[in-house]
């Protein structure tokens, strides 16, 4: 296995981000309105700008009052950018690393990564991702938990990387990375000179893991598809992996979405493989060992090849136990976190909620693959904020829906209900369980729009517009083609699209929506030997370019915040400089550089004091030696707490 940092990034990269969307998909021409088609076989020049704004109108507004007052950050570039920067008048700490202390047992980190795994339970995981602030009723302001997914882990977790001996990973190796999964929960207060600081002990801190027991609950809780030779019951599963973006409810807990789950189990029954749709669709590992750690070399849970010598042939099911939104509440240590099956399964970026004026409410999540799709789960109660226990259970019943995107701006959402659209048993989908479990094909069935990586999802606090990232993707126009939303031929920077609900209602079933901006250079920029940048990497930003955006979330004045997530290596990220966090005006589509991370960083996850005078955003990955920055100490993904040095709030 690669021991390398980039070598590993790489491998993670390219098994994260492989299309295995089968379906084909109605053609621009067929989708976009006569008057408009000779403009689009133009080209995607200057000239065509206007129109990739998906029937809306992308022209500047005039600006009112400035949301953004802080001064815009440079780009970095030097290879040996090992730091934080962010705007005069704000400051950037480390706050939370890869190896800190959750519980009060906890041993101290070891520099030289030597801890075990039964440490490593007990110490703040790794590749800190998706997170949110949630506070004590009592004090607000300077009283709270702070929630924090572990994605994945680096070669860096072990001494020498992760290593191989005689076709098998060594166990204990295995088990402090499966401990360096999940999720840290841990208490965060003001102290007397108004410092942010962590708690500790305190009896909410709480580390889950790949091996913490989770309850399945909804309609696939105890379905035979669920059942697995360790859990004959389909009731009960044990951990969550490649934890990515989040959300949260009002009722006050915290749901985890788990992302690239597939890339840890096997099924080397090509046979069985073919006609499996719940891991072909998903694309499992079918040689060699799984796509990232080889963890079913020792732990058979993560091997899905059937045995038809064990029950519920073996744990050909055990990838049927992951995918799901799972629920947690965080002033509760003692409760099970629960895995959610009402939602659907597939590669869930993230799970954002939008709540309507009646207690309706739709939460939205991207499977963040190449050509997949953006759907919204709608749940069939309503949020009754007089009875918060009431509210426990709602996320158990309810309709999943995937979006259509049309052209004139139109937009329709699409029921995965069984017998709808195709979805019978004719077509694989003997029940609802089946279209639940095999999501992503129940919406090829449908029609949904392939899109070019769907991730983070932001609400406007006030308007209920829907903003979603959608990172990038070098197969638009050769493997899959160019659509209505996705227009850009090798969309290697990724663009931002935003819809409006019908009536601003979230359980409507028809939506308008726009291009908000295609990320990339300034048109007429030219590459550092004077030739100008190919069209295709050239945006529509008004301010500080940057590629691939990622992270997405919007504070309470509706700014738009922006997290990226590139190769800073690649040619055509040059001009980008290293991973980036930015302020949007969803007035403007002015956008300024706010932050800028260390070198091999992804810059994601963020939430805020609830009076946004601190801001957490997380480092994820850093490359060479941060946060110590000293050029030879071991680089731990960390949280970094953000204020201003007047008190103020952030971002003005």
């Amino acid at each position: 296995m690669s021991q390398n940092f980039s070598e590993f990034h790489a491998t993670v990269e390219a098994a994260d981000d492989r299309s295995i969307n089968p379906t084909g998909e109605p053609s621009l021409d067929r989708l976009v309105d006569r008057g408009r088609r000779n403009l689009l076989k133009g080209g995607l020049g200057a000239a065509a700008f206007g129109f990739l704004a998906g029937g809306a109108s992308i022209a500047r507004a005039a600006r009112p009052d400035a949301l953004m007052g802080f001064a815009g950050v440079p780009t970095q570039h030097a290879v040996d950018f090992d730091q934080v920067i962010v705007p005069p008048g704000y400051r950037a700490q480390p706050f939370f690393s890869w190896g800190d202390a959750v519980l009060a047992d906890a041993p101290d980190w070891n520099p030289d990564a030597s801890d075990d795994w039964q440490a490593q339970l007990k110490q703040a995981g790794d590749n800190h991702d998706g997170m949110h602030f949630f506070p004590f009723p009592d004090d607000p302001k300077g009283h709270g938990l702070l929630v924090i997914n572990h994605e994945y882990v680096n070669p860096t977790l072990h001494p020498n990387g992760m290593t191989i001996v005689d076709g098998k990973r060594p166990l204990d190796e295995v088990r402090k990375e499966q401990a360096a999964h999940g999720l840290s929960i841990i208490e965060v207060k003001k102290d007397g000179d108004g410092h942010w600081e962590r708690v500790l002990p305190s009896r909410y801190n709480r580390r889950l893991s790949a091996m913490t027991p989770m309850r399945i609950s909804g309609p696939l809780a105890g379905h035979t598809q669920m059942k697995t030779a360790g859990d004959p019951s389909g009731l009960e599963v044990l951990g969550t992996l490649n934890n990515c973006s989040s959300g949260f409810t009002p009722w006050g807990t915290y749901l985890i979405c788990e992302e690239n789950w597939h890339n840890y189990f096997v099924n080397h029954d090509a046979e069985d493989y073919a006609q499996r749709v719940s891991h072909k669709r998903y694309g499992l590992a079918t040689e060699g060992p799984s796509k990232l750690y080889a963890w079913e070399t020792v732990d058979p849970r993560f091997d899905a090849t059937p045995d038809d010598e064990q029950p519920h042939g073996g744990y050909v099911n055990e990838p049927h136990r992951f995918g799901w939104v799972v629920e947690v509440d965080p002033f509760d240590p003692d409760s099970q976190p629960v895995k959610r099956t009402a939602f659907g399964r597939y590669c869930r970026e993230c799970s954002v909620l939008s709540l309507g004026d009646d207690g309706r409410m739709a939460i939205y999540s991207g499977d963040d693959t190449k050509g997949e799709y953006i759907y919204k789960f709608v749940p069939a109660g309503r949020f009754d904020d007089e009875n918060l226990a009431a509210n426990r259970d709602l996320l158990d019943e309810g309709t999943l829906y995937v979006a259509r995107f049309d052209g004139g701006g139109k937009g329709q959402w699409l029921a995965l209900v069984h017998g709808q659209s195709g979805l019978t048993v004719e077509h694989g989908f003997a029940s609802q369980a089946e279209v639940l479990l095999n999501a992503r094909a129940a919406a090829d069935q449908a029609g949904a729009t392939p899109m070019d990586r769907p991730e983070w999802v932001a609400i406007h606090p006030t308007t209920r517009e829907v903003y979603v990232t959608l990172t990038n993707n070098d197969g638009r126009g050769t493997k899959q083609p160019v659509n209505i939303a996705n227009r850009r031929p090798n969309n290697l920077h990724g663009h931002i699209l935003r819809w409006n609900e019908a009536n601003g209602d979230p359980t409507a079933t028809t939506f308008e929506w726009e291009i908000f901006l295609l990320a990339g250079e300034q048109p007429g920029a030219r590459d550092t030997t004077g030739k100008p940048v190919p069209v295709n990497l050239i945006g529509t930003i008004d301010g500080d370019i940057f590629s691939s955006p990622d992270g997405l979330a919007f504070d309470r004045d509706g700014r738009l915040w922006i997290e990226t997530d590139y190769d800073d290596t690649e040619a055509p990220m040059q001009a980008m400089g290293c991973n980036q966090l930015l302020c949007a005006d969803p007035r403007t589509r002015e956008v300024k550089r706010f932050l800028v991370g260390p070198r091999g960083c992804e810059v994601t996850g963020i939430t805020w004091s609830p009076d946004y005078r601190a801001m957490w955003v997380n480092i994820q990955h850093p490359e060479l030696s941060y946060p110590a920055s000293d050029g030879k100490t071991r680089a731990r993904s960390t949280t970094v707490l953000i204020t201003k040095d007047d008190g103020g709030v952030i971002g003005t």
